[in-house]
């Protein structure tokens, strides 16, 4: 078995020592920056198809990205599984389980992805029509997906990499891993789509080749570099696949339903017509990239807080969570100040018109803002996910979805058409991340209880 190597000044652990603020701050930035690569494939896709000036391929790739990001919640979830136990052994001094674990991720990963996208391939058809797609628009999505899904295992199995990675306390490689993807399409994009005159089917072979690029590079950093990586044998994976599933299958319901939610909008919004749906494409690929510091801020607390919990430093997980909300309420005042100005620069650049660019208008004035509480749910479902309390960040995240999304979105679509909907669904996201919060909290109180008596008695 493989023996992982020493990284910083507290060894295998180094999130165990030295400033939270910090690890918090160094982890998300890198994050970020990983994570904004793997949506700027998606992003460079729409930007490029839309100066072709055929609003429908806009309107493919947005139904197309609904479901993509479907089977992307998945490897997520299941990228949260590995993290957290590999960091767990490794804050515990346990480097042999933690290599074990990582080569138990990575087969369960492939596997699990492959089968869901076999068993999706004969239904694309019937999803996009369900979203909405009709006549041009559905064939276009169709061709674009038929290409880029097959890709999907090897996305993911990167992922999955590149959270380890990120479980040893090696943020720099993990960025390394999606920012390699996130360059390539930035090259192989506008050469496939108009120096090959491919257009959308351009963009599928770029993005297909870009998640080569980011596996190769997850595989060399996790295995190569840091050998964190043992050689898989069929009694680990049985042995394994119970603690990996008792992680997983929350957090995969829980980021299921995010895409279920944004097909809700979808769905709403489609009723108004391409230029709508158009729209609300746009902002699908902007809140990736203006929020990509959430989305990334999530995946970071997870390490942080397995290293922890496995040192047994529970004040330190108490502080984690703490800096994360803090973090994340500047970050999005920021962000939400800087899309304020530049909201009618952004519908220009994407060529939408009519009530589309009135819906991107009302995103970045409007409801951009609700994104502190949707990154103070994300903090918190990390939270459960690492804390042995899986199930209670599927409660928050499918209470969002449906409670806290289908009577706003319909009561919002029907006063006031795809901006009342959009408007909705960001209402609902403010009940939900703040009542997440509350219970976060009380979930770390309940962990360091035990210890604080105990600590009580022996003094």
């Amino acid at each position: 078995m493989s023996t992982p190597t020493k990284n910083g000044p507290a060894g295998l652990a180094p999130l165990t020592t030295g400033s939270v603020m910090r690890h918090v701050i160094v982890m998300s930035a890198t994050g970020w920056i990983g994570l904004v690569a793997i949506f700027v494939v998606d992003f460079l896709n729409l930007f490029y198809i839309a100066q072709l000036g055929q609003q429908e391929l806009a309107a493919a790739i947005g139904y197309s990205g609904a479901i993509l990001f479907f089977l992307l919640s998945f490897a997520i979830g299941i990228t949260i599984a590995g993290t957290a136990l590999v960091a767990r052994a490794l804050g515990a001094g346990r480097p042999d389980d933690a290599c074990r674990l990582a080569a138990s991720s990575l087969v369960y990963m492939g596997g699990f992805i492959g089968v869901i996208t076999l068993l999706l391939w004969p239904l694309l058809g019937e999803a996009l029509t369900l979203l909405g797609a009709t006549g041009i628009t559905h064939g276009i999505a169709m061709d674009f997906l038929r290409i880029v899904l097959p890709a999907m295992p090897l996305l993911a199995v990167g992922m999955a990499l590149s959270g380890v990675l990120r479980a040893a306390g090696d943020a720099r490689r993990a960025m390394h891993v999606t920012l390699a993807g996130g360059l390539t399409t930035a090259v192989l994009d506008p050469l496939f789509i108009f120096g090959f005159g491919l257009g959308i089917t351009g963009a599928a072979i770029a993005t297909i080749l870009s998640r080569v690029v980011l596996f190769w590079v997850g595989w060399h950093g996790a295995v190569t570099v840091h050998k964190l990586v043992a050689r898989p044998r069929l009694a680990d994976l049985i042995t394994d696949a119970r603690p990996l599933s008792a992680i997983a299958v929350p957090a995969i319901l829980t980021n299921v339903a995010t895409p279920v939610a944004n097909a809700v909008v979808t769905a709403a919004i489609a009723r108004f017509g391409d230029s709508a749906v158009a729209g609300y494409a746009v902002i699908d690929r902007l809140i990736p990239l203006a929020f990509g510091g959430l989305f990334a801020l999530s995946g970071a607390v997870g390490p942080i807080l397995g290293q922890n919990l496995g040192a047994r430093l529970y004040d330190r997980v108490r502080r984690t969570l703490t800096d994360c909300l803090i973090v994340t309420t500047i970050y999005t005042i920021a962000v939400w100040a800087g899309l304020f100005l530049l909201a009618d620069h952004v519908a220009a650049v994407f060529g939408v018109t009519g009530e589309g660019a009135e819906l991107v208008r009302f995103f970045c004035r409007i409801s951009a803002g609700s994104f502190i509480f949707v990154g103070a749910l994300f903090v918190a479902n990390a939270s459960f996910n690492n804390l042995g309390f899986p199930m209670m960040s599927t409660v928050f995240n499918w209470g969002r979805a449906t409670i806290g999304t289908m009577p706003f979105v319909w009561i919002g679509a029907a006063h006031a058409g795809a901006i009342g909907a959009a408007g909705g669904f960001a209402l609902g996201s403010v009940v939900f991340g703040a009542l997440a919060v509350v219970y976060a909290y009380r979930v770390v109180g309940r962990i360091g209880a035990p210890a604080a008596t105990t600590s009580q008695r022996g003094g």
